[in-house]
């Protein structure tokens, strides 16, 4: 059974697709992409509503607060000023000077890598990263702090603040070595950041790109509305209604990790959805001012998009619009698809629409990564999560007459006429720098391979508190998603993550054992070490005669290919010596089952099965990276140790052991 996606069939693809592996976010009311789909799905507006006596010890004049059109309200990013600097190597005073909004998206590049799968220092070197923010409001109160201007220079707070640095710090964090660049379009930046990094990857330039945005408002003390303004009047963003008045802005972040599709598919990653084409355009000076949008230019880009997809608009079913509410801005946009997609097609009421911003606000420069991971999350569940606050169409708009129709509920969403779910969104700059990206749901995995009925599965945290919260959130996400195959899980858990010196190892058979393990697992079963002192020595030690029992090792023989593969070679050499095939006592069917234990009884046959359990046991570890730096054995023992230290080669120990079982059963009893 395939798990959800269209089958690969049933695609067009381009050979230019570039497939997204990872997410990572901090949202108003969302701490993680989870906690954002969750309120997506329900509906929720994650709106903050401040007090007077909160605003006044903030700053704000009491005479301020007493206007009529001050809102009171903000959306918020749950811990902006909090940063786990000692993780980055980063010191007290470098951390007060840094712009929460680098420090926040240093934080979520490493997690967005963690949830690809991906170890930074293991990763290729070749990762780009593509990001911008927004204005710094931080400075002020650098620069309103004495004892932290005295003891900074210019430059150290320049690199700590300014915008230039903020890509730039997360590859010297990480030691990512491709292109790295601060991307600046106002609130399109995030979505032209991931067209720069899919148009770096196609071009070669890197292997793998991080590619985001950020907007944290410091200080957010809500707004004084005024009449004509962009803000909303209270505090609310109705996309394409017809109370729709204004926007709101607010903080949030996020960051994807994109990799060429073909190569992605190849390295097994977790496909998360599909950048099939994506463009970008300026709307010059078609337009009645600066900061106003455009027909022309929003109309051109997408539909540069959908060429360079090769994509039919018909087969395009959600646009995550721009959707910022405000009285002319929604208009424009919806005029704009609607040209762009009537190149292509004359049916109507075919494609929903939505927009994020009624949850979350307007995050500016992270507006575009928000949109996209909004959609990605929606394409993994197959619904359209509900566009807040619509119940009449804003008048200067016709959805009658377009393609269009304002997703205010909660809906399943089908594929169309056989084609792969596909959207597309939307991000649209004050200054004229438009960028449309056209999404397509994830392939369908393959069937994952039968793995071991035992896996090993590793944890470890810089501290022991924080491998405590480690094994909690595994234990908890593997038991929200039962379904998830746990091979898989022990697999990244080893390679696609950062040992540390706080570790602990849980030996589970499936899921459900895992959980239970997680959740009841002492807090002191830890084993805690710097992770760059030298490994530990191993020694293997090998029995002699009388360790043998009959089917012994039958379920390694059936598990692992390494250890059945020296078992097989060890009974083709032994055959012609025993006149036997010594699998039939090591793996004995049920009528197979009691004279094998009488064959193994007999030391003629004994003592070759203890080796050729002893070596292929030996080799199997040997395989998985254990490498004894001593031997010993017991009688029998012996031999598998001199073999594997090279005093004999293995035919020549296999006819050895042979003689040597066969001479011994000769002997008289005793």
């Amino acid at each position: 059974m395939t798990e959800p996606g269209y089958e690969p069939e049933t695609a067009t693809g381009t050979g230019l697709e570039i497939a997204i592996v990872g997410m990572a976010g901090r949202f108003p009311g969302a701490r993680n992409v989870l906690e954002l789909w969750r309120n997506l799905r329900d509906g929720v507006e994650s709106l903050t509503v401040f007090t007077d006596e909160e605003l006044t010890a903030r700053g704000v004049l009491p005479a301020l607060l007493s206007q009529p059109g001050y809102v009171k309200s903000g959306r918020v990013v749950d811990g902006f000023d909090r940063f786990d600097a000692a993780f980055f190597g980063v010191s007290p005073r470098e951390a007060e000077l840094i712009d929460p909004q680098q420090r926040l998206f240093l934080e979520c590049a490493w997690e967005a890598l963690e949830d690809a799968g991906y170890d930074p220092d293991r990763v290729p070197r070749r990762v780009g990263v593509y990001a911008g923010s927004r204005m710094n409001g931080y400075l002020f109160n650098v620069y309103s702090n004495p004892a932290i201007v005295g003891t900074a220079g210019d430059l150290q707070i320049q690199v700590a603040n300014d915008k230039d640095y903020l890509a730039t710090r997360v590859s010297y964090k990480l030691n990512l070595g491709g292109p790295s660049l601060t991307v600046q379009t106002a609130c399109s930046t995030a979505l032209v950041a991931i067209h720069l990094a899919s148009q770096a990857l196609l071009s070669g330039e890197c292997d793998m790109a991080l590619a985001g945005g950020v907007g944290v408002r410091i200080p957010e003390l809500g707004y004084l509305y005024t009449e004509g303004d962009v803000n909303s009047p209270d505090g609310h963003v109705r996309a394409f209604d017809a109370q729709a008045r204004g926007t709101v802005f607010g903080s949030g972040l996020g960051v994807v990790v994109l990799k060429r599709l073909e190569e992605a598919l190849a390295a097994g990653d977790n496909v998360r959805a599909v950048v099939k084409g994506s463009a970008i355009s300026n709307d010059g000076a078609l337009k009645v001012g600066f900061t106003a949008p455009g027909v022309d230019g929003q109309a051109r880009v997408i539909r540069a998009a959908q060429r360079a997809a090769e994509v039919a608009p018909e087969t395009i079913t959600y646009i995550e619009a721009h959707g910022t509410g405000t009285p002319t801005g929604d208009p424009i946009e919806i005029a704009a698809l609607t040209r762009a997609f009537r190149e292509g097609t004359g049916e109507n009421g075919f494609c929903a629409v939505g927009s994020v911003k009624t949850n979350i606000g307007h995050l500016g420069a992270a507006a575009g990564i928000a949109s996209v991971i909004k959609t990605v999350l929606a394409m993994e569940q197959r619904l359209l999560p509900p566009s807040l606050f619509f119940e009449r169409p804003n008048p200067q708009i016709d959805f009658a007459s377009s393609p269009f129709y304002v997703n205010d509920r909660l809906s399943e969403w089908p594929a169309r006429n056989g084609s792969p779910r596909r959207a597309g969104v939307s991000a649209f700059g004050m200054g004229g720098t438009n960028a449309h990206v056209i999404l397509e749901e994830a392939p369908a995995r393959p069937p994952a391979e039968p793995s071991r009925p035992w896996q090993l599965l590793l944890l470890s945290a810089r501290t022991p508190a924080a491998l405590e919260r480690a094994t909690a959130n595994l234990a908890d996400h593997l038991g929200a998603h039962p379904g998830l195959d746990l091979g898989d899980v022990a697999y990244t858990l080893e390679v696609g993550r950062k040992a540390f010196d706080h570790r602990r190892a849980v030996l589970c058979r499936d899921s459900a054992d895992a959980v239970e393990t997680l959740r009841t697992l002492p807090p002191g079963r830890t084993a805690t070490g710097p992770t760059g002192a030298k490994e530990r020595p191993v020694a293997f030690l090998f029995s002699g005669q009388g360790a043998q029992y009959p089917g012994m090792g039958a379920d390694l023989y059936r598990a692992e290919p390494a250890y059945r593969a020296e078992v097989d070679r060890c009974a083709e050499l032994l055959a012609p010596h025993l006149g036997l095939d010594l699998r039939e006592v090591l793996d004995p069917t049920v009528a197979q089952a009691e004279e094998a234990g009488q064959r193994l009884g007999q030391t003629a046959v004994t003592q070759p099965a203890l080796f050729a359990v002893e070596y292929a046991l030996a080799r199997l570890w040997m395989s998985w990276g254990v490498t004894p730096g001593a031997m010993l054995g017991h009688s029998i023992g012996e031999y598998v140790a001199a073999t594997l230290a090279g005093v004999f080669t293995l035919p020549d120990a296999l006819r050895l052991v042979a003689r040597r079982g066969a001479l011994m059963q000769a002997q008289p009893a005793g």
